[in-house]
């Protein structure tokens, strides 16, 4: 039997385990912090809030800012957020307190990443550029035109050398670009997806890159040839935010039909029941362990999900057809 297929009839419906009320409008991005036991949250309301994982209560005052989607340094000492005005924002999580302010965007920065060694920062903006900070200089250090009628999705390859960029375009073949990330020269463009692409995520080894569309579609792709690996089907509306287990090839996605998704990265297959939410979902994150799932949604308020025995029955799966 097949890892989607065990995991379709033999898992049960999973519940949320917590829920996380206290935002005003719809959230937008979600993080574990390090020690399994905070979750961070944006929103639309103009703000941050942290919370803790067992008991679902805020646990520090919100910390007000206009980003919507926010990232974790590698060493779990810092985010970063674009604001509505262009500028980046840089927080201590240990402090809540802003360390850095960076301008250089004329529109709203609607996508952040750290680089793997956490010295730069990338950034994608409604003005149409990709841009890459030196966290410790706290200067632009690369400007890169996308040519994309809006940005949706930047993301650094693992090892640095590459950059993907991901959005809109009049050009229906150019949804997705990939740049040399010294120079900011074009290396391709993705074709397969036929409407925007609204996130991107790596695979820790840097072998495959994976982006969500709405197209309803998740896509996988080898990041030597870029060739298309796998088409992932079964959302049926806008899929705005994926991420990859730390245990596992096991990929989540978030969806604008009420759902996230658990994925087998490796056949392209669904593992168990979509997660149920009350209205659209707008992000999704794994915990460091890979055993709980927390999600934004538009409902004002984020969730949690104990996934761990997904996980395990994944893994025996995955052992036993080795």
């Amino acid at each position: 039997m097949s890892l989607a297929a065990a995991g379709t009839q033999e898992t049960p419906e999973i519940r949320p385990r917590r829920k996380f009320e206290g935002h005003t409008d719809l959230v937008t991005d979600v993080i574990h912090l390090p020690g399994e036991q905070q979750i961070i949250t944006s929103s639309f309301d103009n703000s941050l809030r942290v919370w803790n994982v067992q008991s679902g209560k805020q646990i520090v005052n919100e910390w007000r800012c206009g980003a919507s989607r926010i990232a974790l340094s590698p060493d779990g000492q810092k985010i970063v957020g674009g604001d509505w005005d262009g500028g980046l924002k840089v927080w201590d999580t240990n402090t809540s307190k802003v360390i850095a302010e960076w301008t250089g965007h004329t529109h709203y920065v609607k996508s952040v990443c750290w680089s793997r060694d956490g010295g730069r920062v990338m950034s994608g903006s409604e003005d149409r550029t990709a841009r890459v900070w030196d966290v410790e200089s706290e200067k632009t250090v690369l400007a890169i035109e996308t040519g994309l009628s809006t940005m949706e999705a930047v993301i650094y390859s693992p090892d640095m050398t590459m950059i993907g960029t991901g959005g809109d375009s009049k050009d229906l073949k150019q949804f997705i670009k990939i740049w040399d990330a010294k120079t900011g020269k074009l290396i391709t463009n993705l074709k397969g997806h036929t409407e925007k692409v609204y996130c991107l995520a790596w695979t820790a080894d840097g072998s495959t890159l994976i982006s969500g569309s709405r197209d309803c579609s998740i896509r996988t792709w080898n990041a030597t040839t870029w060739q298309q690996i796998h088409v992932l089907t079964g959302h049926t509306s806008v899929v705005c935010g994926i991420a990859i287990s730390p245990n596992g090839p096991i990929l989540a996605s978030a969806s604008w039909d009420n759902t996230v998704r658990l994925w087998n990265l490796e056949n392209g297959l669904p593992i168990g029941l979509p997660l149920q939410h009350p209205d659209s979902v707008q992000c999704v994150s794994f915990s460091t362990n890979g055993k709980l799932l927390a999600t934004g949604c538009w409902d004002k308020n984020a969730y949690s999900w104990d996934i761990s025995g997904i996980v395990e029955k994944a893994s025996l799966l995955n052992q036993n057809v080795s």
